[in-house]
């Protein structure tokens, strides 16, 4: 879908720092200056675009009466991994440089995204946490976010594993596309064969069915137990990355991070990623505002 004119709102495809973005601007002057949203789009990095996502920033400028800054980031295979994290950062850091400049309080800066955005807008904040260079953001919204790569067995990936459009297979295959990895790994990873028994005790203390409320554990039954498989394990290095899957940053890192929404959705493969991040926030004293959409799909 091309920009096309709004009467509420200025629109004007730009460049940062060669990162294509979008920006929405309401028309109506404002008193004082506006609060600033970075938009990161779905699509597992593999599809989705500014154009596909024009709506959806419109209504946000709209009803939130800010500037959006909806970022085009380059996707896999054409843009190998982690090109999309990096274009992302990119268009992050100097938006938060020139938000003055599109009537934006810098203080007043949050970043949204959904999917895969949820992933990179997770990852961002956490790498933005040791930057002195550029003002602090102001809160993130993770939209359904995928964020870890571990564990393709916690209740709602069993509870959801068949329903369009993420289910539990295809949730895997998208990712093995993304990083350009052979997909014939992917009855592998499913099986959790990447994983070495030493990651998995290290990480139980975040990535654990004993941690997600027993109201969503319905019809849950503990995998059964399954063979390291070293091979895979070397091909699928980059899963153990915060940037793929940022559930497994440090508490020095999470206890930083700015005040929180989390959207989950009852009938996705990705609420226990989203129930488990909250918990870990709040253990690290972050405030979180939780929506969850009983009969919501991602």
């Amino acid at each position: 879908l091309p920009a096309r004119r709004d009467p509420e709102l200025f629109t004007k495809d730009l460049h940062f720092d060669e990162v294509p973005v979008r920006i929405y601007l309401p028309r109506e002057p404002s008193a004082g200056k506006r609060r600033g949203v970075i938009f990161f789009h779905g699509g597992c990095g593999i599809f989705g675009s500014i154009r596909s996502y024009d709506r959806i920033c419109r209504s946000i400028t709209k009803k939130s009466d800010s500037v959006v800054v909806s970022v085009g980031y380059g996707l896999s295979p054409e843009h190998k991994y982690p090109a999309q994290t990096l274009d992302c950062l990119t268009a992050t850091l100097h938006f938060l440089k020139a938000a003055e400049n599109y009537g934006v309080d810098p203080e007043r800066v949050i970043i949204c995204g959904d999917s895969v955005g949820g992933t990179f807008a997770t990852s961002i904040c956490q790498e933005l946490v040791s930057r002195r260079d550029t003002p602090k953001i102001c809160a993130q919204v993770l939209i359904y976010p995928f964020l870890q790569a571990l564990d393709f067995s916690l209740p709602s990936y069993q509870q959801n594993a068949f329903i369009p459009f993420l289910s539990r297979e295809r949730t895997v295959h998208f990712i093995l596309k993304y990083l350009q990895k052979d997909c014939s790994l992917k009855e592998a990873v499913l099986a959790g064969s990447h994983v070495p028994q030493s990651t998995t005790l290290k990480y139980r203390k975040w990535i654990n069915p004993d941690l997600i409320p027993e109201t969503f554990k319905v019809g849950y039954t503990p995998p059964l137990p399954t063979s390291f498989l070293p091979q895979v394990h070397e091909e699928t290095r980059e899963l153990f990355k915060t940037r793929i899957s940022p559930l497994l940053a440090a508490d020095a890192v999470v206890c930083c991070l700015p005040d929180t929404c989390i959207i989950t959705c009852e009938h996705d493969v990705l609420r226990d990623d989203g129930l488990l991040y909250k918990k870990r926030l709040e253990d690290n004293q972050v405030k979180v505002t939780w929506h969850h959409m009983r009969e919501g799909f991602h």
